[in-house]
């Protein structure tokens, strides 16, 4: 696989997957919860997106919070959601299970994806909680994914550079490797020089304060540390300033 290179968002409301779109984005990855890694998002968020973006649409599939080893429950909730996202006209899905040892759950994502019925299928970072990336690697191929969204199994892409050239060399043109976590327009460069690959994930987000007069400070209705009066949500002009270093490249 090679050619175009791709820049995808990561967005989790309407006002985010706009101003990834208006700043060059190729795609969207949507989820909500971007705050804690992204949970799946609700059809309604993706009806009321697709009436004001018209680039791809990929659905992040992932219950809730924490790791990838899911119960039967939790399964069923995620195949009836693919199905649901099939119909509703999503262009992809964005998967990711692991058994106790670290490997990828093989029967319950061929399960995931014949459901996905032709969509397209990317491996999210469950990838980089694998326990051997290489493995996880022909595996994934194996299932007919199309990418697989990667730091290098490092905290970010940038500190994962040497295992992402590896991935990239492995994958042979056989599935796409996409550089994600800490990937703005300062690193993108670095990263393809370095790696050879060409598709990146970003969420370019910016932190805007609240509308809120009143304020109880008080009380956190989340996560410890996070504040009820902070509100993430994607830059446009980060995203253009991406787009302009792929176009740069192209």
């Amino acid at each position: 696989m090679s050619g175009k290179m791709i820049l995808e968002a990561c967005v989790d409301s309407v006002e985010s997957a706009i101003a990834a779109q208006s700043g060059g984005a190729d795609r969207l990855e949507l989820c909500s919860d971007l705050i804690i890694g992204g949970t799946t998002p609700s059809l309604e968020l993706y009806r009321e997106v697709r009436k004001h973006v018209t680039i791809p649409i990929h659905i992040l599939i992932r219950p809730r919070f924490g790791d990838f080893l899911y119960s039967d429950y939790e399964f069923n909730i995620m195949c009836h959601n693919v199905e649901a996202f099939q119909r509703a006209g999503a262009e992809g899905i964005v998967i990711g299970m692991l058994n106790p040892e670290g490997k990828l759950d093989l029967e319950k994502m061929k399960e995931l994806i014949k459901n996905a019925a032709g969509m397209s299928v990317t491996l999210h970072r469950a990838f980089d909680m694998s326990f051997n990336l290489m493995e996880s690697l022909q595996s994934a191929i194996e299932l007919g994914i199309t990418t697989i969204l990667t730091s290098g199994g490092e905290e970010s892409a940038s500190q994962g550079l040497e295992t992402l050239r590896e991935l990239q060399m492995q994958a042979s043109g056989r599935i796409q490797i996409m550089a994600g976590a800490g990937v703005n327009a300062d690193t993108i460069l670095k990263l393809h020089k370095l790696t050879g690959i060409f598709t990146f994930h970003m969420s370019g987000k910016k932190v805007l304060d609240s509308k809120m007069i009143y304020r109880n400070e008080r009380i956190n209705m989340g996560l410890p540390g996070i504040s009820e009066y902070k509100i993430w949500q994607t830059s446009e002009a980060e995203i253009r300033s991406a787009r302009n270093i792929i176009d740069q490249l192209q």
